[in-house]
């Protein structure tokens, strides 16, 4: 048995997962009325991505289930104990993060999130689920909320915040990650910069599709 398959943590993330089937965020106004291209220019946008996010603060904009458990795998094979996370919403993949430093014994994990309502619904969800002694939730952008205390070495990346950041916020975190650090990124291609940053080698990187919608990428230097 581990953190994740057992109680508490288990039937809460079923729990969570069940609600998002429930109140897609499809049905969000920031969908209401665009189409695909607009849409696609709002994600890929550098200055508009608070008002995009900001009709989405009830709805919760998770990894799936198959993403979390890759992250609590990918966790437990490097043995982490410093995760940094872009974009808490209401902490799904945070609770598959902590519970591997549960079982790696333990660590700190820094998330962050702008909208005050998801911050406030994360911690309340990592404290059910009894994992919120290795989180430090920092509320704000994230270009400003990750670019100070960072720990010396970062063993584990997830972007999932505002896709057209990925890059500015690997710029904040790059000079913390080590040789082996990972990095997982959500809906990577909207922010084509990122993918041409860690897609080569001379920058220090390589990288993978790990499904449609998620980027795997390792730092080699």
């Amino acid at each position: 048995m581990t953190t994740l398959s057992g109680a508490p943590v288990a039937p809460l993330l079923a729990r969570l997962f069940a609600e998002v089937d429930a109140n897609p965020p499809a049905q969000s106004p920031a969908f209401a009325g665009t189409t695909a291209e607009q849409h696609r220019d709002m994600m890929r946008s550098k200055t508009q991505y608070r008002d995009f996010y900001a009709k989405l603060a009830d709805f919760a904009l998770p990894v799936t289930p198959e993403v979390g458990g890759l992250l609590y795998m990918l966790a437990r094979a490097t043995r982490a104990t410093s995760i940094v996370e872009f974009g808490t919403s209401f902490g799904l993949s945070t609770l598959h993060l902590a519970a591997a430093l549960r079982d790696n014994g333990g660590g700190r994990l820094i998330t962050s999130e702008f909208e005050p309502k998801k911050l406030a619904r994360a911690r309340a969800n990592l404290i059910e689920g009894g994992l919120a002694d290795l989180v430090e939730f920092r509320e704000g952008d994230a270009l400003e909320t990750l670019a100070v205390d960072l720990p010396e070495t970062i063993d584990l990346v997830l972007l999932d915040g505002a896709k057209a950041l990925y890059s500015d916020i690997l710029d904040r975190l790059e000079s913390r990650l080590r040789p082996g650090t990972i990095l997982i990124a959500d809906n990577a291609d909207y922010c084509p910069e990122y993918l041409e940053r860690v897609g080569s080698v001379a920058n220090g990187y390589m990288s993978m599709p790990f499904s449609d919608e998620v980027e795997l990428s390792i730092r080699l230097l």
